[in-house]
């Protein structure tokens, strides 16, 4: 029999995604457990344009769903919750993660359209939490796509692709196999992974990538989207006055303004204030590496790899000479214009018909930064991978936008990392991620940069390119972003 927890004072707050308009609904504590001290998080979660397939990609979309609480208007803190006495909606799957940070939930059948679960409880263990406290409690949905286990290929093609990997030994065109999360080594030798450098930051063209280092063979859970303004800002509004001091991105080491610069349009005043944004669904940026890392940690969430990125976008189809995100080569050169720019309705007016839908510097007019995530989605005439831009499995702006923020294989401390995930705290005085195999937050050692942006030209945006593969960059840019990764359950 459901039983309402009796807590003081309940405050219940939900995140309201965009995109896809996932949404969070009715929350409430139910069923509590004082023996047990646990009680179920009940909600309800929507989403648009879902799917699941057996053929073809063989893959389905996601939530990735967590909770923070906070006692007597305390710090927020990351709750606990277990599979246990958890129970999903009908028609769906929840699978809580291995660390117990938070759940996925996706349909538990073949299908597509928009999905709407109810009822769904996650046990919360409330730990020392009192049941006279006064608590808040806030439920985060984000949009994710399963990328099955499997083998599939980097680089490689008769492409111009800059730095690009191949199979060391043998000719520049040739891809390399990944064939497993076995350790690889980095070499110009025959059976080994390598990369040209002819351009740009390429790295340093040696190391090994340990057993644990995430090569995009196993499974995991990409985000559909860039990260948006909008999840920023719900990531930054739960951090103390003094942790917000340290991410502000209108400061001087990011836009160095509270003003729309670049289409960035958070604005924050200081001292308990929150955050805001006027364009929610746009593509963040302006971001540093201590940024990318706190968001992440807080999110319970990791970076991904360059060798992910290149698995995420392709697939397990053999790369294709200069191909962008969508599978080939063709994209389009015709300035884009908007209509309901900042809206969730912001939409091209003018996509490119049988040929690939991407901003970057041929198509950006005037439209001086970033879109919303999922733009093309919306706006292509005919629903194909081309006209939406999408990759192999239905993950969206892999080519332009925002560059995405990937783990290089080009430096020691990228080669160092070995797929942690955070744990959702992140450090009490600077807001930071604290995760010791991450990139590193002051100076960005480890990070570099694929896809292309909104400034860069086509060669940029192509699935091979990693002219900027091991770039060094030391201060918040507006063609940066990034999307999470967790490796799956």
């Amino acid at each position: 029999m459901k039983k309402t927890i009796t807590f003081l004072t309940i405050m219940m707050m939900c995140f309201t995604g965009y995109a896809n308009n996932i949404r969070i609904s009715n929350i409430s504590l139910e069923n509590l457990n004082e023996a047990g001290g646990w009680v179920h998080v009940e909600f309800d979660l929507a989403w648009d344009n879902s799917w699941r397939l057996s053929a073809g990609p063989s893959n389905w979309d996601a939530a990735w769903v967590f909770v923070k609480y906070r006692t007597n208007n305390g710090n927020w803190t990351h709750a606990t919750v277990y599979q246990a006495n958890s129970v999903a909606a009908t028609g769906s799957t929840l699978e809580v993660s291995n660390d117990n940070k938070g759940a996925f939930i996706y349909r538990d059948a073949d299908g597509d359209g928009n999905v709407n679960f109810t009822n769904i409880q996650l046990q919360w263990d409330y730990g020392s939490t009192n049941t006279s406290d006064i608590l808040d409690v806030q439920v985060y949905a984000i949009e994710m796509v399963h990328v099955p286990e499997g083998p599939f290929a980097l680089g490689g093609t008769v492409g111009t692709e800059k730095n690009k990997f191949h199979r060391g030994g043998v000719s520049t065109t040739l891809s390399y196999n990944v064939t497993s999360e076995n350790a690889i080594t980095i070499a110009n030798t025959a059976g080994n992974l390598y990369y040209t450098s002819e351009a740009g930051t390429a790295g340093d063209q040696t190391g090994i990538l340990p057993l644990d280092y995430p090569k995009g063979f196993g499974a995991f859970y990409c985000m559909k989207y860039e990260t948006s303004e909008a999840q920023w800002v719900a990531f930054f509004n739960t951090l103390t006055e003094q942790q917000k001091g340290y991410h502000d991105l209108t400061d001087a080491d990011h836009k160095n303004s509270d003003a729309t610069v670049i289409r960035n349009t958070i604005s924050w005043t200081g001292g308990t204030a929150d955050a805001t944004t006027t364009s929610p669904d746009r593509a963040l940026a302006y971001l540093h590496a201590n940024d990318v890392n706190a968001y992440m940690d807080w999110a319970a969430m990791r970076p991904m790899t360059e060798l992910e990125y290149e698995k995420a976008a392709r697939g397990p189809i053999a790369p294709n000479a200069g191909e962008f995100a969508w599978g080939n080569a063709n994209i389009n050169n015709i300035d884009y214009t908007l209509s309901n720019s900042g809206f969730s309705t912001e939409i091209v007016n003018n996509p490119a018909i049988s040929s690939g839908n991407a901003l970057y510097l041929d198509t950006r007019g005037s439209i001086i930064g970033p879109v919303r995530c999922g733009i093309f989605a919306s706006s292509a005439v005919n629903k194909t991978r081309e006209e939406t831009g999408g990759s192999y499995y239905g993950i969206m702006e892999l080519s332009g936008n925002v560059y995405e923020s990937v783990v290089t294989v080009g430096t020691a401390q990228g080669r160092s990392f070995i797929g942690t995930h955070g744990n959702g705290i992140v450090n009490s005085t600077t807001g930071n991620g604290t995760v010791s195999d991450w990139p590193n937050s002051t100076t960005g050692d480890g990070y570099g940069y694929r896809g292309g942006s909104y400034v860069n030209g086509a060669d940029f945006l192509r699935i091979s390119d990693r002219f900027d593969g091991a770039t060094l960059l030391n201060r918040g840019s507006s063609r940066i972003g990034f999307r999470a990764v967790r490796t799956a359950p």
